[in-house]
């Protein structure tokens, strides 16, 4: 049976082992009694008394019902969880002798990753004699990180570790990760001006003139009021 830490930091009615507490709740004015008569109001209005500070002179309490005081904990608790920003470790894996294609290949992915608030884990693999360019694994490790200096700061510096040199880069801002959009893109999808897709301008259809009016000189024999 899984244990109830939440439970297991306060102590409750008979549990509280000091002589006078400090009670306070809703409607209730603070004030310090003994133990006992503290009990004796608690049952009274039908709650219990929780000891919320223990290390106070003299120990705090709180009247109020138990069940209730811990499901108010958990929630609190949770809500602080959801709070957090969830940062993912993303592995880059280079060897010793990586060609600049596959360098800037893995340089890019490794933007990304800290552009989305996510922690790179880089580290270059040793196979065999290969150990002994571990200097130039260093010197690669190292090049990576001062090309990423724009989108995180180094955690830690390259470390070798068996056959593999080791080192992590940390995003320099962590943000909550946005949910994929779903539907048509509205005008508030896109934060710069530069992203936003170029509509196609509405052609209007010329309109026709009407004839112009003749206006030079009668010929005779001509009714020019029909």
């Amino acid at each position: 049976m899984k244990k109830d830490n939440l439970k297991s930091q306060y102590r409750v009615n008979e549990q509280i082992r000091a002589r006078e507490v400090r009670i306070v709740g809703d409607d209730i004015e603070s004030q310090i009694l003994s133990t006992r008569d503290a009990l004796h109001i608690a049952e009274q209005k039908g709650v219990d008394l929780v000891e919320i500070s223990p290390n106070a002179e003299p120990p705090v309490c709180r009247l109020i019902d138990y069940s209730k005081f811990i499901y108010q904990q958990k929630k609190r608790q949770k809500e602080m969880k959801a709070k957090q920003v969830k940062i993912d470790v993303k592995e880059i894996r280079f060897g010793p002798q990586t060609d600049d294609h596959d360098y800037n290949f893995k340089l890019k992915h490794a933007m990304g990753f800290l552009a989305d608030g996510d922690k790179v884990k880089a580290y270059v693999f040793f196979r065999g004699r290969s150990i002994l360019f571990k200097e130039q694994g260093e010197v690669l490790l190292l090049r990576f990180a001062q090309d990423l200096e724009e989108y995180g700061k180094v955690e830690s510096m390259p470390v070798l570790e068996g056959k593999r040199m080791i080192m992590f880069i940390a995003p320099k801002k962590v943000t909550p990760k946005k949910p994929a959009v779903e539907g048509p893109l509205e005008d508030e999808d896109f934060e710069d001006e530069e992203e936003r897709p170029i509509e196609e301008p509405v052609r209007k259809k010329p309109q026709q003139k009407a004839p112009k009016e003749y206006t030079g000189p009668k010929v005779e024999g001509e009714n020019w009021d029909d």
